[in-house]
C-alpha cells in the first residue's frame, strides 16, 4: 500500500498542461521502454535547458519516433551553399565573373619627340699633290678633304710643311704656312683646294727646290 501510494505521488508531480512524465529507466542510462510502452501517435520533444537552435528556431521536431535537433538550416557559414569559391577563381559569390583589365597599352612614341642625333663630323685628307711653278721656291699643293660624319665641318686651318731639298737630296729646313680650311664641308662629301705654297727666296738658293710634305687640319 505504501509503495502504490509512493508512485501515485510521482505521477501526479509530473503533471501539467502538455502531460505527465514517468522516469522509466535509471538515470544516467540507457533508456529501455517495453515494446508495448511506445506511443503510437505524434510526439514532440522539449529540451529542458530550452536552447535554440543555429536558425533561432527550438531545436523540437515533430513526427513519429524523431529525435535530436533539427538541422542546420541552409545559407549557414556551415552548409556547403554558403562557402565562398577558393583562391585564384574567377567567380565572384554572387556567380558573376570578375571584369578583366583591359592589356596595358605599349609604349608608343610621344609626339613631338625629337629623334636620334646625327653622327658628328668626321673629316679626312689625302696625302698633297705637288707641281712646280716657273719659281724654284715656290710650288703649287692640292689637298683633297672628306667628310664621312652626320654633321658638316664649319671652320678649320690647314698647316702645310714645306721642306728646302738641296742637289743630293739633304733636307735643310723645313718652313710652315697656313691656309684656311675651305669650308663648310657637308657630310659625305669631297672638297679639293689647291694653293701655290712659297717660302722666301733667300733660302732656296741656285740649285735646291721646295716640296710641300707634310699636312695637318684642325678643324671643327
Amino acid at each position: 500500500a505504501v509503495a502504490a501510494c509512493l508512485a501515485s505521488a510521482l505521477t501526479a508531480c509530473g503533471g501539467g498542461g502538455a502531460g505527465g512524465y514517468t522516469a522509466v529507466g535509471a538515470a544516467g542510462g540507457t533508456a529501455r521502454t517495453p515494446a508495448a510502452a511506445r506511443p503510437t501517435g505524434t510526439v514532440t520533444l522539449v529540451p529542458l535547458d530550452g536552447a535554440k537552435g543555429a536558425d533561432g528556431a527550438t531545436g523540437t521536431t515533430s513526427g513519429p519516433y524523431s529525435t535530436g535537433p533539427a538541422t542546420a538550416a541552409a545559407g549557414t557559414p556551415d552548409s556547403p551553399s554558403s562557402l565562398t569559391s577558393s583562391a585564384g577563381s574567377s567567380s565572384r559569390r554572387d556567380g558573376a565573373r570578375p571584369r578583366r583589365s583591359d592589356p596595358a597599352a605599349p609604349n608608343s612614341p610621344q609626339p613631338g619627340a625629337s629623334s636620334a642625333s646625327p653622327a658628328p663630323a668626321a673629316l679626312t685628307w689625302s696625302a698633297p699633290t705637288r707641281a712646280a711653278t716657273d719659281k724654284r721656291w715656290c710650288e703649287k699643293v692640292t689637298v683633297t678633304f672628306t667628310n664621312s660624319g652626320g654633321t658638316a665641318v664649319r671652320s678649320g686651318t690647314v698647316t702645310l710643311g714645306t721642306h728646302i731639298i738641296d742637289l743630293l737630296g739633304i733636307d735643310w729646313s723645313t718652313v710652315t704656312s697656313t691656309q684656311p680650311l675651305p669650308t663648310p664641308v657637308a657630310p659625305g662629301s669631297h672638297i679639293s683646294r689647291t694653293w701655290t705654297v712659297c717660302v722666301d727666296d733667300w733660302r732656296v738658293p741656285l740649285g735646291m727646290h721646295v716640296e710641300t710634305r707634310v699636312v695637318t687640319v684642325d678643324w671643327s
